[in-house]
């Protein structure tokens, strides 16, 4: 029988060397990661005992538990994944923890429509340029102090310093720290268009850190055409790419014909910031266009800013590429909100909201990482997943025998399985599973392979 341990591998792994100042509160981390992994969308009260309970409360509630020491570990088993890799996506995302219905909660603040309460997170994942999520890279919460609501308008006249935008400065300032830990990876941070930030553009970066931005304003720049789109548009079409757009509640799915452009572009400074003299800075810009849509259907249109290098079709079409797995980090978000349910515990204050956060940010990432792995590479064996004795009790449970294959399952197998634990169908027209039924599985999975442990413990 294999070494009741076994189980602990991926919490000791992600969180063992986490640094808290006293080795009682890593192990502590490292045993509520394991334990609410098995159900992270329960309360603590439905997935703890008594004893295990009291523990998750003073750890949540003790003043050295932040979120750099809850993450550093994991970080470091991210860094270490992506040194395996010539290049790495760091998408960078903002979100917002909607806390209205917890009235009674302390040290938040108002939110988007000034009517919400609660706090904001802005975090950066690292993404392979297939989409497969590494893990964690950094993440910082705040809040929106009461007394600054209504004072939308001052922004102008604060530093970047001083605003929220700085979020993204500070996202690419810690890509260039990171950058020491993984000399032979180039690193490319990815943001929708609330990254496009002059600052971020004429940020120092060391070689092998990029940036890669959706762009938001018509910029003005040193060109005949005076503004970015104009100058994009006038540039010639270098070939043309396919979008399989999927259908939604207002439209339905469709494959779109997109022309492609891109050229080197030399921005300048806002006007608003001429006092600063800001020097002008060269970019490549990268633009798709539909063409050819239906009447009543709104034509889709990127145009990108990057720091990378990009003259040729090819190189556009990688941007846009890399760009498109930008969704990934939303894809975490969505895991983290609904299937481990944050915004619907009840912590009492703000500190422990965001510790907690912080630990299943990292229990997000892994149920997506889970989800996505297969189909990215299903041929590969199940124990880059699953411990020996987790796949042996599920094939025992999903063919109902006692007797083991020569060799383990497939990852792709074993995803299937757990998928339809957690109710996925599979059938002929479904989508792959996602990170819902993956997670449900994982619970049900759990149950099984502690009574296929209890069972066999004598053999």
């Amino acid at each position: 029988m294999p070494d009741t341990d076994e189980l602990d591998d991926w919490a000791n792994e992600e969180f063992g060397a986490a640094e808290l100042g006293d080795a009682r509160l890593t192990q502590r981390l490292v045993a509520l990661a394991r334990r609410l992994s098995l159900s992270p969308q329960c309360s603590f009260p439905q997935s703890l005992d008594g004893p295990q309970l009291k523990a998750a409360y003073r750890f949540f509630d003790n003043p050295q538990v932040n979120t750099d020491g809850v993450l550093g570990s994991h970080i470091g088993q991210t860094l270490n994944r992506m040194r395996q890799l010539p290049i790495v996506l760091a998408a960078q995302d903002t979100t917002e923890f909607n806390l209205t219905h917890l009235p009674a909660t302390q040290g938040l603040g108002y939110g988007t429509g000034g009517n919400e309460r609660g706090f904001l997170m802005h975090s950066l994942l690292a993404v392979t340029p297939e989409g497969l999520p590494l893990g964690v890279l950094g993440m910082k919460t705040w809040v929106r102090p009461q007394e600054e609501f209504g004072k939308k308008h001052q922004r102008r006249h604060r530093t970047i310093r001083e605003k929220e935008s700085v979020k993204w400065l500070e996202g690419s300032e810690h890509l260039a720290a990171l950058k020491a830990y993984c000399p032979n990876t180039r690193i490319v941070g990815v943001s929708d268009r609330e990254g496009d930030v002059y600052d971020v553009f004429l940020a120092n970066r060391p070689a092998g850190v990029d940036w890669l931005v959706r762009a938001s304003w018509n910029r003005r720049v040193a060109h005949p055409e005076a503004y970015l789109w104009q100058t994009v548009l006038a540039a010639p079409v270098l070939g043309e790419t396919e979008l399989q757009v999927p259908a939604t509640a207002k439209r339905l799915a469709r494959t779109a014909r997109l022309t492609v452009r891109c050229i080197p572009v030399r921005l300048r400074p806002p006007r608003a910031r001429r006092s600063e003299k800001l020097p002008e800075v060269e970019v490549f810009a990268i633009h798709a266009l539909e063409t050819d849509t239906s009447e009543g259907i709104e034509p889709l249109e990127w145009l990108l800013l990057s720091s990378v290098p990009t003259r040729t079709h090819a190189e556009a079409l990688e941007r846009l590429a890399w760009y498109a797995r930008r969704w990934t980090i939303e894809s975490w978000h969505r895991v983290l909100k609904s299937g481990c349910r944050v915004e619907a515990r009840q912590f009492g204050n703000l500190d422990r909201f965001v510790r907690a956060t912080a630990l299943f940010a990292v229990i997000s990432w892994r149920i997506l990482y889970a989800t996505l792995l297969a189909r990215m590479d299903g041929d590969l064996p199940c124990e880059v997943l699953l411990q020996p004795v987790e796949w042996r009790a599920l094939y025992c449970r999903v063919h109902g025998t006692t007797k083991l294959p020569d060799a383990p399952p497939t990852l792709a197998q074993v995803v299937l399985w757990i998928a339809k634990l957690g109710g996925y169908l599979n059938r002929k027209h479904d989508t792959p599973p996602g990170p819902t039924v993956m997670w449900r599985g994982f619970l049900t999975l759990h149950e099984i392979t502690e009574m296929y442990r209890i069972f066999r413990q004598n053999e």
